[in-house]
């Protein structure tokens, strides 16, 4: 029985994998009804706002059934009726009202027999009131199936929902000499291919916020947006301490389209008023923090951020940047694209003196590496974010 409930589980988990980058930050669910041994109906959350998993499996069911019967010339319509079933789905159910009614409401009106349950859902509204539901209705349920994957995969949602605390990715492509980026006076912009960047913006899709050094800005002018966007559009944020940014920049011209934060060190506006008022009539918002060492202080940042509900935050500077947030220890995930090229003393950027500055080494969990053409990607978690999600069991 329990590789029976683990092979239907891995199916649910599938189907979750498709919501990625498209319901953030809702957490990613994938569920699937089963009646004989046979999955019935299938449905993920595809869209924030939109319909949950449970809801889209049930609805399955019908269509599948309908399609069926009609098929096979038969009237009936309910074919694969999931009174009696099982569902299986990665997260506990929701039994509040929000953007969509509860899918306990759903659930118990279908008369599903049993729901397995991967992993409690740790929020407020949730963290077992779900199941607790169903159960006094006379459903049975059944908890853990698969929790590992499961908290793994909506591990920045599960972070939020226990701490508070944004989860912090870190991205970068380089060459395997370690060079981030072409030196000035060579014309070729990219490190990483076409496939690489293209993976890379389902990286923004997934962030609440975006976030980049000054240097960044007035080397490359970047807008900071996902391509295509999906309809999420993350705060673009730049860390500026003395305000350099150019007023001219592509982020600065689409402040009002999309939100932009220059984040600079306490006592910069009042160095130059009428510039911080430039900025500010662009469209985008200064946030001062304070600034140790002249730097700004990222943890607050961080802090800031997250009271702002900013549960997923890509940060994708150079070498200054990537390597103050390793220092700092506050670094969940690292996302590197690897680029099959040594650019030797046509390099420019290059992580090798920052990094040397670590104190500590880091090691990386749950690796997971991908091909794009030539390119390699090398994703994994730091220890510091397998014990906030409570992975390793």
């Amino acid at each position: 029985m329990s590789n029976h409930n683990e092979k239907f589980m891995q199916a649910a988990l599938r189907l979750a994998k498709r919501g990625i980058g498209s319901v953030e930050p809702n957490p990613a669910v994938g569920a699937v009804i089963v009646k004989k041994s046979r999955i019935i109906g299938r449905g993920w959350h595809k869209k924030f706002g939109g319909p949950h998993a449970e809801i889209n499996a049930l609805e399955d069911c019908e269509k599948s059934g309908d399609s069926a019967a009609r098929s096979l010339g038969w009237p009936a319509p309910h074919l694969n009726d999931p009174q009696g079933a099982t569902m299986y789905v990665t997260l506990e159910p929701c039994c509040h009202y929000a953007k969509t009614p509860p899918c306990t409401e759903a659930i118990i009106a279908a008369g599903l027999a049993k729901v397995v349950v991967a992993t409690i859902d740790p929020s407020e509204h949730a963290n077992g009131k779900g199941i607790e539901l169903l159960r006094n209705a006379g459903i049975e349920v059944q908890t853990g199936i698969c929790e590992a994957e499961a908290r793994l995969l909506n591990a920045p949602f599960i972070k939020f929902a226990t701490t508070g605390k944004c989860w912090v990715i870190l991205k970068w492509a380089q060459t395997i000499d370690g060079k981030l980026a072409y030196a000035a006076g060579y014309e070729s912009r990219w490190i990483s291919n076409e496939q690489s960047r293209k993976d890379a913006h389902k990286l923004r899709r997934r962030a609440g916020a975006i976030l980049v050094g000054i240097n960044t800005v007035i080397a490359d002018d970047p807008l900071l947006t996902a391509r295509p966007s999906k309809g999420n559009k993350p705060i673009r944020i730049v860390l500026d301490s003395t305000l350099r940014i150019p007023l001219d920049c592509r982020l600065l011209a689409t402040a009002n389209r999309s939100a932009v934060l220059i984040v600079t060190r306490e006592g910069a506006v009042q160095i130059d008023p009428g510039l911080a008022d430039k900025i500010t009539k662009k469209g985008a918002e200064i946030v001062t923090v304070p600034s140790p060492q002249g730097q700004c202080d990222i943890t607050y940042l961080l802090d800031e951020l997250s009271r702002r509900g900013i549960q997923q935050l890509l940060v994708e500077g150079g070498p200054t940047v990537l390597s103050s947030f390793l220092k700092e220890q506050l670094v969940d995930e690292i996302v590197v694209y690897i680029a099959p090229k040594i650019l030797g003393s046509q390099g420019g950027a290059s992580l090798a003196k920052s990094m040397t500055e670590l104190m500590e080494a880091v090691s990386l969990h749950y690796v997971d590496i991908k091909r794009f053409g030539s390119d390699v990607s090398l994703t994994g978690l730091t220890e510091k974010a397998v014990k906030d999600c409570e992975v390793l069991t």
